[in-house]
């Protein structure tokens, strides 16, 4: 006789997380996302190669790399939340097993639904709605709020929350793995990337290559805004910008001359997709 714990973790921790859900089911023309920066590498690899060669995008315990905090190993506190979410299901699987992150998609962003993980992303096809679980918020601030396909009370949440525009995401979390060429519906990249290795990169990927209106922001308009992630990050932006103006790409490149703390690029980045998103 089967028990619980032969049941494959997905299936655990979907059920569970399902037992802690309530509302509506979510509109199927919703999409989870997953935001990245396209241009970073990982291990040596580009991310887009790597993602070309092997077809398949994995979560942080995976990859040993992430755009937020990288606390995935066991008894970090990404493994502790993940513990916590899923009730035990994932504390003994392999990290190719566990899930991936992203965000669902209610405000039907075109820059995804999390642009403050990067400026391109993978927009998932329905079908992968259905193997989602999702949080609100963030599960970094363990919350007790879940939702599923089927029981979807999180939206109102996060509409009458009063949030930074960067922190009003519904996590989501994609169990099973998220292969290119059936799982993604398009690759969403920023204009600054057109015309370069990225777009390139993009190509060979076994999905269709979409592009959104584009994040741009002046060093004039950085400058009103010392005080969101600090003096020191506006004086940084100033200094790597190109003709007076940030965007994707050339945060990019400034990353990829290793001069700079990524850290400290990560907060620059903040400033643009807070304050040079497309309207």
């Amino acid at each position: 006789m089967s028990t619980a714990a032969d049941r494959p973790p997905q299936v655990r921790a979907l059920d569970h997380v399902a037992s802690l859900s309530a509302g509506p089911p979510v509109d199927p023309t919703l999409r989870v996302t997953l935001n990245f920066h396209p241009d970073r590498t990982s291990h040596g690899r580009a991310i887009l190669d790597a993602l070309a060669e092997d077809g398949v995008y994995l979560s942080q315990f995976a990859t040993g790399t992430s755009n937020g905090g990288l606390t995935a190993h066991p008894g970090g506190d990404r493994w502790r939340w993940e513990s916590r979410i899923f009730n035990g299901a994932y504390d003994d699987a392999a990290p190719d097993q566990r899930p991936v992150y992203g965000a669902l998609d209610y405000r039907r962003n075109p820059v995804g639904a999390a642009p403050r993980f990067g400026s391109a992303h993978f927009r998932l096809v329905a079908p992968a709605l259905e193997r989602t679980t999702f949080c609100y918020p963030d599960s970094v601030l363990e919350p007790t709020d879940f939702g599923t396909a089927d029981r979807m009370g999180l939206i109102p949440l996060a509409l009458a929350d009063d949030q930074d525009a960067l922190d009003d995401c519904i996590e989501a979390h994609i169990h099973g793995p998220v292969l290119l060429a059936r799982d993604v519906e398009a690759l969403v990249l920023d204009p600054s990337y057109r015309d370069t290795p990225v777009e390139a990169a993009a190509r060979r990927l076994p999905c269709p290559l979409e592009w959104h209106p584009g994040f741009r922001l002046t060093v004039q308009e950085l400058r009103r805004h010392p005080d969101y992630r600090g003096q020191e990050f506006v004086d940084l932006g100033a200094r790597i910008a190109e003709d007076g103006t940030l965007d994707p790409r050339v945060i990019g490149a400034a990353a990829a001359t290793g001069h700079h703390d990524p850290q400290a690029l990560k907060k620059v980045w903040h400033y643009l997709a807070r304050f040079g998103a497309p309207e």
